[in-house]
């Protein structure tokens, strides 16, 4: 009874197993220690940051801590005015869907005056006066989109989530104490306050009847606040923090 019973233990097993794609006939067994050792892996000697904070082999290390990217050299914060530093909270990589996006709006227009309409593209004109004009608006406009705007939302996002990238990313410049507190605040003050005043300009340039550009440029500034601060940090809300962030740059 003893080996019927045995026996119809095995069989049950060995049908369980072969419902679960285990081929059980031909397991080698493992030895106690080996299943010790499977039992009891060491953990990870490196840090997860460790990786993400690495310098980039390629040697473009410079260049990416200039364009705020991962892979970035670290600074040694003897720029003049700490300029590098700056620039770097500002990430200028993120600078450029902004810019093309001004690009693309003065062509949608219509209205834009470039040296070729100087030679019968339309819209046609004669006076190089106007291309001149129309070419300083649009570069206003792609400063104010771009390193201004763009750079005060950079700025701001990183100042809120230093606590989280003093783990995760330790190197960057406010976690590492790269820039000082009250440099960050300048920076932010700077940005926010510059930016408004050139979209009040860009209005009385453009003679617009209401400051448009001004009210896109708050709502824009507004919704990257509200993103990334508390009380309401949006980031940490889901599809709230997508819409807050893409309405942001869209502004």
């Amino acid at each position: 009874k003893k080996r019927v019973g045995a026996m119809r233990d095995l069989c049950f097993i060995a049908l369980l197993a072969s419902a679960q794609g285990l081929h059980v006939a031909r397991a080698p067994a493992l030895r106690p220690a080996r299943a010790a050792g499977l039992l009891m892996k060491e953990p990870p000697t490196k840090p997860i940051a460790a990786e993400t904070n690495a310098e980039a082999e390629d040697g473009s290390g410079g260049l990416r801590q200039l364009l705020g990217l991962k892979g970035a050299s670290v600074d040694d914060g003897k720029s003049f005015l700490n300029w590098k530093i700056r620039l770097q909270l500002m990430k200028p990589a993120t600078w450029i869907p902004l810019i093309w996006g001004v690009a693309c709006g003065a062509a949608a227009s219509g209205n834009y005056h470039a040296i070729w309409n100087l030679f019968g593209a339309a819209p046609t004109t004669d006076s190089w006066g106007v291309v001149g004009e129309d070419t300083l608006k649009a570069v206003g406009a792609m400063l104010l989109s771009g390193p201004i705007l763009c750079g005060f939302t950079q700025t701001i996002n990183d100042w809120y989530d230093r606590e989280l990238d003093a783990i995760n990313e330790p190197n960057r410049p406010i976690p590492s104490g790269a820039i000082s507190e009250a440099e960050v605040y300048s920076q932010i003050a700077a940005l926010l306050i510059g930016g408004l005043v050139l979209a009040t300009r860009l209005d009385s340039w453009a003679a617009n009847d209401w400051p448009v550009i001004t009210l896109i440029a708050s709502f824009g500034s507004l919704m990257a606040y509200i993103y990334s601060a508390p009380p309401l940090k949006l980031k940490a809300e889901g599809w709230l923090g997508t819409y807050a962030l893409g309405s942001s740059y869209i502004a």
